[in-house]
């Protein structure tokens, strides 16, 4: 009776705790909270203690920003906790934006995301940070099948769907059928390792440093995974490694095509060794209904065409990839007492 009372009062979640940015889900709400993965903490010297300064949209414009006594800091690496005090203080601070304390509200259940390639302990590090920031029960979902409920794509029924969600961690791939995860695989390769590309690229090509903030402008701006007919230009600014000095020089977008070639090839090998191991069954629908791009890589522009002419195979950019998992989640979350077997255990 009084477990029932307090579902009635408290706001579930559904949390997609990722390594660039972190969504939440309300239940009968939809996606309340959109919000990087940074946290800036301030230390203070004298005594030696660290407190929280900014987290969020806050903390990330301080990224590479900061003097000595403020840290801004990603506590999530590759799709799982790097920080686990710092990442259980961002979840509480989080929860608390979207769920400002009300008179008689209880915990929420929360749902969150972790990478099929984690393991138990990294599952349980994620888990563990939920319940100390204040959940009341915490589920855990795979992403791909998170990914394909936000996709819209017939998990439940008994045909084989393929989805391949780009993060900025990792990158996940998964074939679902019959409400299951049939054949999945993670590789470490996401939004980061292209801007970590973009700026070795810059380094050795140009003798110019430039930040992770300007990378990822770029790569938004004029990268892309495809030569096209058409070649963008943009200005960058950044320190002369030689001479020390702030200067401005022009990039173009196939150089960027260049520095992206060593992560993109990972990714389609990562896609073509899930068709190898698919069951053939399975592997003659997604022959005929094609493959579903998620997640912010998706939004590299061409990066659909670059895997269609690796694979031969129809491949969609899923609507709005960016919320794609998120929504999945809440999916899940909005039937949680109903399907037991799309949530993953932790020991």
């Amino acid at each position: 009776m009084f477990r029932s009372l307090t579902g009635y009062f408290s706001n579930d979640l559904a949390i997609d705790l990722g390594t660039a940015n972190t969504l939440i889900y309300m239940r009968s709400k939809g996606i309340v909270l959109d919000e990087p993965s940074v946290v800036a903490i301030h230390n203070d010297v004298p005594t030696n203690k660290k407190s929280i300064l900014a987290v969020g949209l806050e903390a990330k414009r301080m990224l590479g920003r900061t003097p000595g006594s403020i840290q801004a800091i990603r506590p999530m690496k590759d799709g799982v906790i790097a920080d686990f005090t710092v990442t259980e203080q961002m979840l509480k601070q989080f929860i608390k934006k979207v769920n400002p304390n009300r008179f008689f509200a209880a915990s929420p259940r929360i749902v969150i995301c972790v990478p099929c390639g984690s393991t138990q302990v990294e599952r349980k590090a994620i888990r563990d940070s939920a319940l100390a920031a204040g959940a009341r029960r915490v589920e855990l979902i795979e992403e791909p099948m998170a990914a394909a409920i936000g996709a819209g794509l017939p998990v439940e029924e008994p045909t084989g769907s393929m989805v391949v969600d780009i993060g900025g961690g990792t990158t996940e791939v998964g074939v679902i059928s019959l409400g299951g995860v049939v054949y999945s695989n993670s590789v470490r390769v996401g939004g980061d390792k292209f801007d970590e590309a973009i700026i070795n690229y810059i380094r050795r090509n140009y003798g110019m440093l430039i930040g992770e903030t300007t990378a990822e402008e770029i790569k938004k701006t004029i990268g892309s995974a495809f030569p096209g007919a058409e070649v963008r230009e943009m200005e960058v600014k950044g320190r002369n490694l030689a001479e020390g000095i702030p200067r401005a020089f022009t990039v173009s977008s196939n150089e960027i095509l260049e520095a992206l070639t060593e992560p993109l090839n990972q990714i389609v090998s990562a896609v073509k060794i899930a068709l190898e191991q698919t069951p053939p069954e399975l592997g003659a629908d997604i022959a005929e209904k094609g493959m579903v791009l998620t997640g912010g890589g998706a939004l590299l522009k061409d990066i659909d065409r670059l895997l269609a002419e690796e694979t031969g195979l129809p491949v969609f950019v899923a609507e709005e990839p960016l919320t794609c998992v998120v929504r999945g989640s809440g999916k899940a979350l909005e039937k949680m007492d109903k399907i037991g077997t799309i949530f993953t255990n932790v020991p």
